[in-house]
């Protein structure tokens, strides 16, 4: 018996995405109100084009919920380098979430939990039951991976992605995916404000745990190391330890959640009109052509 597939789609990654490849451009296909659209109907767009690609069983999309997390309690700077969102995307925050709920499409996010830890507790609940398929723009995602999940990373437009297997991911980094954030603790993730080790990049944090096998293995061995890596992790030693801290993905947040309750929807009419009475023209006339909508009074 062929195993469920679940696509898990980090909500926000794909909205920014939408909102600033069409912003780039001056596209922001406003209402008659004057409210841009083009977050909601490209984060939309690409999920209803997903579906159809990957085909998946069951769906759900997860949200960050605001940017007080517990990993801001960890580090006052984690994520702190981000400017502030344009005001042409404030509204459609609520926006893109309240139209994935009428389309049928499941919403989990919770303030103080990340997109990715909802993700990654997904991963971790139906680990062995079902197939996964995320798709996100996050390279912390990559710990994730397992012979049952994938990770779908956007690249262009609706259809492009850089698809990774566990498989692909040991043979191009030569570490298991779980010690990712290892070397993440190493070399730190400038987008999200964490140094890790200054002076240490990404192909040597990449050797060290090829090396060692992990944070507390090179610490461990750390009079094997070169005295210039030596000096630099002695003198960094507490950001070592706070950057994987910040870089492991929580995998243990109590779902309480069916793989019932996330079927992948089918769409009527009604949801094509919906659409239309918001003015997601675009959308809508994406629903027309999706072949899983149906009249149920035809």
């Amino acid at each position: 018996m062929e195993k469920p597939h679940v696509l898990l789609i980090d909500g926000m990654a794909l909205l920014f995405r939408s909102f600033f490849a069409t912003s780039a451009v001056n596209q922001y296909f406003r209402t008659t109100e004057g409210l841009a659209t083009n977050g909601v109907q490209g984060f939309t767009r690409h999920v209803l084009t997903a579906k159809t690609m990957m085909k998946p069983t069951h769906m759900a999309v997860c949200w960050d919920m605001g940017s007080k997390t517990f990993r801001t309690d960890l580090f006052d700077g984690y994520k702190a380098n981000r400017p502030a969102p344009p005001e042409d995307m404030v509204h459609q925050f609520d926006w893109a979430q309240e139209i994935s709920k009428q389309l049928g499409w499941k919403n989990y996010g919770e303030a103080g939990i990340e997109a990715d830890d909802f993700i990654g507790s997904f991963t971790k609940q139906w680990q062995d039951q079902v197939d996964f398929t995320i798709i996100t723009g996050d390279k912390d995602m990559l710990q994730l991976l397992t012979p049952s999940v994938n990770i779908a990373f956007m690249k262009k437009g609706f259809h492009v992605y850089d698809v990774y297997t566990e498989a692909r991911f040991i043979e191009e980094y030569g570490i298991q995916p779980s010690q990712f954030a290892d070397v993440k603790a190493f070399m730190g993730d400038p987008s999200d404000g964490y140094p890790g080790v200054k002076g240490i990049g990404p192909k040597t944090a990449l050797q060290l745990i090829q090396n060692y096998g992990s944070t507390d293995g090179v610490l461990e061995a750390i009079e094997e190391l070169k005295p210039a890596q030596k000096k630099k992790i002695d003198e960094h030693k507490e950001m070592l330890l706070l950057s994987k801290k910040l870089a492991v993905i929580k995998c243990d947040i109590q779902l309480d959640v069916s793989l019932e309750e996330i079927t992948v929807p089918n769409y009527t009419s009604d949801h094509i009109q919906l659409c239309r009475d918001q003015e997601l023209i675009l959308l809508a006339k994406q629903l027309e052509k999706n072949i899983d909508v149906t009249d149920p009074w035809a």
